[in-house]
């Protein structure tokens, strides 16, 4: 894919991924990449070849040899260009889960004796969970309100925010999220779950401080593929993180009896990396090499306005028809979500619900086409029309 800077069309490596089967033994229209990308056929033999040239034919050896060691902060550079992190800002590894609860701790330590953490009130449930666990232990006070609306003062901390809604596909105005919240002295932790991979986000010149992220969603790294942390290189050499596993020691292998923090970005590694997950991540990044994320977005806009246009108008649709507010999914309000999913499987469409009453289709751009965007409207409103779910 090395030279391709102008938007692709829609589906421009549909034959690079493996499709779920639909029950006519055809390909799935797969409108859930926003939830579990599909499987890029690089991710498989890269996966493939880690077991059988690697695992099998070296075994401990491929610490070294494989470079297995170093993969987290390679991957992370990877990563990096995807979300306008220069390199060393940027590590692969834990879940997105480990990743977000050590960043929100490291944030609040980077502004003592302030008493407030600021979060999205809609935030995705994990995100709600730990920063509420995260203000319990630090004993900050837990504010929420949505995004548009956040008012940091000289208080606050942290300001915890997606960079996309993860029910509505509402994209948020980080860069002025960011600007109230430095104008106030707090730290910015920015979740890009739903972002990564489906639209361009330019951490570095936005000024964000710390940021997590999943890569199974639209950089289709595989079921539990590991997520990443981002750190901004002006708090590296300060930032204090809660979980001093012995991967992030600045000498692991001397195995001390005091934790001293790795050097930049690589003391937010705790655990041993899961290496297959990781090395299957690193083929489906291949999906993106020399992709401009711009025209990625811009694809997949083509195709959510093209599933926009072909449903019927009393479809109540949640997600911003403007451009510079919407993310790579879009949410239809219907009276059985979690019914009309089933039933739309039956037909061959796959999506994901939000109980009660959203269904989000995923336009990850690489391998839907426009023919699968108006199917599945198509569909849809044939369901709604008879009542069948």
């Amino acid at each position: 894919m090395a030279g391709l800077r102008s938007a692709p069309p829609p589906g421009w490596l549909r034959d690079g991924f493996v499709l779920p089967r639909a029950p006519d033994g055809g390909d799935a229209v797969y409108l859930a990449g926003n939830s579990l990308g599909a499987q890029p056929r690089a991710a498989r033999r890269a996966l493939l070849a880690a077991v059988d040239e690697q695992w099998a034919a070296v075994g401990v050896a491929g610490w070294e040899e494989c470079g297995w060691w170093g993969a987290p902060q390679r991957l992370g550079d990877r990563v990096g260009a995807l979300v306008g992190a220069a390199a060393g800002q940027v590590v692969v590894g834990d879940s997105t889960s480990v990743q977000l609860f050590g960043a929100l701790i490291a944030a609040a330590r980077l502004r003592p004796g302030r008493t407030v953490l600021l979060s999205d009130a809609g935030h995705f449930p994990t995100d709600r969970y730990l920063a509420a666990s995260v203000a319990r232990l630090t004993g900050l006070e837990l504010a929420a309100t949505v995004p548009d609306a956040m008012a940091p003062d000289e208080r606050t901390a942290v300001v915890a925010v997606p960079a996309v809604d993860f029910r509505t596909g509402e994209r948020w105005d980080l860069a002025g999220i960011v600007a109230r919240a430095h104008a106030a002295g707090a730290v910015v932790v920015a979740d890009l779950s739903h972002a990564v991979g489906v639209l361009p986000v330019e951490l570095d010149a936005l000024g964000v401080d710390l940021a997590v992220g999943c890569t199974y969603k639209y950089l289709n790294g595989g079921p539990g593929a590991p997520a990443f942390a981002y750190v901004a290189q002006r708090h590296q050499d300060v930032l204090d993180p809660p979980l001093t596993g012995w991967t992030g020691h600045a000498d692991p292998f001397a195995m001390t009896e005091a934790w001293s923090p790795a050097p930049g970005v690589g003391r937010l590694r705790v655990g041993t990396p899961p290496m297959l997950a990781m090395l299957a991540l690193d083929g489906a990044l291949d999906v993106f090499d020399g992709v401009d994320l711009a025209g990625v977005h811009a694809a997949s806009l083509t195709l959510s306005d093209a599933f926009l246009d072909a449903l019927p108008e009393v479809v109540e649709v949640v997600t911003p028809r403007e451009h510079a507010r919407r993310g790579g999914h879009v949410a239809v309000r219907v009276g059985d979500a979690e019914g009309l999913c089933a039933a739309l499987a039956r037909r061959g469409v796959v999506v994901d619900a939000r109980p009660p009453d959203l269904l989000r289709f995923g336009f990850a751009a690489p391998y839907v086409t426009l023919a699968d965007a108006r199917t599945a409207a198509r569909e849809l409103a044939a369901l709604l029309r008879t009542g069948a779910a």
